[in-house]
């Protein structure tokens, strides 16, 4: 029995060829991306900006102001180079004053130290945690003061030395040629914060830096009171 069979069943069979995706929907998918990622940036350049012009709008108005620092008074007692020891006993007072007009400062810590010859000779702690204060804004200055006294091993060269005998040598008063007037350089290191309102910053560091001529009391009760001829008695503040 013979069974037959149209040709259509011998007819190979045709591979299914994958559909090939879409070109110009990759494409569209690519720039809908490209366009998606281009507005995120650009809204977030223009936050960070609106943020920058807030907080110079702040500080334009705020516009807080570093203090105004003076040594007002002065009491060397000895200052005396013996077998490359310095001797010294001195007193400084100073005197801070707050400008702002809005802000109050905090004044936590201050540390003093005192140079010759561009050599340090001592360091004391003006204002500690101990004695800390707030001073209000546009008040009245605050005084302070600094105790320099020890002594200190200083290998002074010989031109250094020649400049300690010329110190030594000058007189403030004609009539008495025995005082000295030393050129001593202090500088101070504040550890401060602002307040304005209820809102306190961080902690800033700054540095005063204060040039001084120093005369050399005849005795331990006298008090030398800078005037303008014997030095400018405002220092420099660094922010």
């Amino acid at each position: 029995m013979q069974h037959h069979f149209n040709d259509a069943y011998y007819r190979p069979t045709i591979p299914l060829v994958p559909r090939q995706p879409n070109s110009y929907c990759h494409h569209r998918d690519r720039s809908c991306c490209s366009h998606l990622f281009g507005i995120f940036w650009k809204l977030l350049i223009a936050l960070i900006v609106l943020f920058g012009l807030v907080i110079l709008i702040f500080y334009l108005i705020v516009q807080p102001r570093v203090f105004e620092f003076y040594v007002t008074e002065a009491n060397l007692t000895q200052f005396d180079y013996i077998n490359n020891t310095l001797h010294y006993n001195m007193v400084l007072n100073f005197t801070v004053h707050n400008s702002n007009k809005k802000h109050g400062i905090y004044y936590d810590k201050v540390e003093a130290r005192a140079f010759y010859e561009g050599s340090r000779f001592a360091n004391v702690d003006v204002i500690t945690h101990m004695n800390s204060f707030r001073q209000y804004k546009r008040i009245s200055s605050d005084p302070m003061s600094g105790v320099f006294s020890g002594q200190r091993l200083m290998k002074l060269n010989n031109d250094q030395i020649f400049e300690f005998n010329k110190d030594k040598s000058l007189g403030v008063y004609d009539i008495d040629k025995s005082h000295g007037i030393y050129d001593i350089h202090v500088k101070l290191y504040f550890k401060i914060r602002f307040r304005h309102g209820d809102t306190i910053s961080r902690k800033y560091k700054l540095k005063v830096k204060c040039d001084l001529k120093v005369p050399l009391s005849s005795s331990n009760n006298e008090t030398f009171t800078f005037s303008n001829w014997v030095l400018p008695n405002k220092c420099k503040v660094v922010f």
